[in-house]
């Protein structure tokens, strides 16, 4: 645990310190775009956020090369380094449309690109279905699954940045959550607390907080669509990689199988879940549009942050209730695993009833805000 303390507080300081050094060389050289109408900010706020949350996690992946225990997943190096040249792609073709917004179908395939980097070259794949430990039958279609799914992790965190600290926060808090249950998923059912999905999940928990004092409101610098994708990118990775530590047999057999089989699913529904509302969002948007005859991407302000403003919710209310959400299903999908895993009464009771009782904390919060806002008020969306 001290070790992935260490890269924690590692990269959140390297994060923080160049942060702030992007921030002010951006305002020197006015490396930032112009204020649009629908833009929430009045002052000019550059979005090159990502490259000092990319570097941060570059310098965590060089020191983890030379610590002991981290060996582990080094011993395949084309692994780290598969994942690395992907999230160097993923920053640069982000850094670019910060810059000079590129084409959506130049992101996008940017974003299968690298996605393919890391199944294909690290060998990261999803092998196996957490389902009785069905295996996914073939190599082709191991490649495909794992691509769209970290595609669309990928977009799904890009998407709810809409507000300052939004993505910083919620991914923070995903991750972690995702780390303890990946350290306790080790220590219960392996022989080391040490892969490369509890090391992501550290370095992602130290970028994202030493990243959120510089984007709070008032945001002085934005993460940008480098940042976010970066996230989305890691966040795929980490699931992908601990699913992969639990041989199949393992999962189906009767000693283990309830504790198991929530094991496997927790890692592939918890970067999904807890962006579950953004996606449906999304999806709708696009048919809205679309159904009046406009560019599934053009910009408008009926997504679900917008629709928060609408209720009377203001910019940080809106972000803190986003936070208590991702907190409330992250947490009851945790109590519920350690519940199988301590043999706990009722195993996954107490996660059900801190989980009713979380979101029915939320709706009310949600629902009921405490002041109102006019429409006009609220800006436009980018995406």
């Amino acid at each position: 645990m001290r070790n992935h303390l260490f890269i924690i507080l590692l990269t959140a300081a390297l994060t923080l310190v160049l942060a702030w050094a992007v921030w002010r060389l951006s305002m020197r050289y006015k490396l930032y775009p112009g204020i649009r109408e629908r833009d929430v900010h009045k002052t000019p706020t550059p979005r090159l956020g990502g490259i000092a949350m990319f570097l941060g996690i570059v310098v965590a992946f060089a020191v983890s090369s030379q610590m002991e225990n981290f060996q582990i997943f080094w011993v395949e190096p084309e692994r780290p380094w598969a994942i690395l040249g992907a999230t160097f792609l993923i920053v640069l073709v982000g850094v670019a449309d910060d810059l000079w917004d590129l084409d959506w179908t130049i992101k996008l395939a940017a974003q299968f690109l690298a996605a393919w980097i890391v199944a294909w070259f690290g060998g990261l794949q999803i092998l196996s279905l957490p389902i009785g430990g069905i295996a996914v039958g073939s190599s082709t279609l191991s490649i495909v699954l794992t691509v769209f799914a970290i595609v669309i992790v990928m977009n799904a965190v890009n998407f709810i940045d809409g507000l300052d600290g939004l993505v910083a926060g919620v991914c923070l808090i995903a991750n972690s959550v995702f780390f303890v249950y990946s350290y306790l998923l080790l220590r219960e059912f392996t022989t080391s607390n040490f892969s490369l999905a509890t090391f992501l999940a550290a370095a992602l928990i130290g970028a994202c907080a030493g990243f959120l004092p510089l984007n709070w409101k008032p945001a002085k610098l934005f993460m940008g669509d480098s940042g976010a994708l970066m996230l989305g990118l890691l966040m795929a990775c980490s699931a992908i990689a601990i699913t992969g530590l639990l041989p199949p047999s393992v999962l189906g057999s009767d000693e283990f199988g309830r504790s198991q089989l929530l094991g496997a699913f927790i890692p592939i529904l918890l970067p999904v879940v807890v962006v579950l509302l953004p996606l449906l969002d999304f999806g709708l948007a696009v048919l809205r549009r679309m159904r009046a005859g406009k560019s599934p991407f053009s910009p408008d302000r009926k997504h679900l942050h917008h629709r928060m403003l609408d209720m009377g919710h203001s910019d940080r209310a809106a972000v803190l209730i986003f936070y208590a959400w991702t907190s409330v299903v992250s947490l009851s999908f945790l109590l519920m695993f350690i519940g199988t895993t301590a043999n706990w009464p009722g195993e996954y009771l107490l996660g059900l009833g801190f989980g009713i009782a979380g979101a029915a904390a939320c709706l009310t919060v949600t629902f009921l805000p405490a002041g109102t806002r006019s429409a006009v008020t609220a800006p436009e969306s980018t995406r």
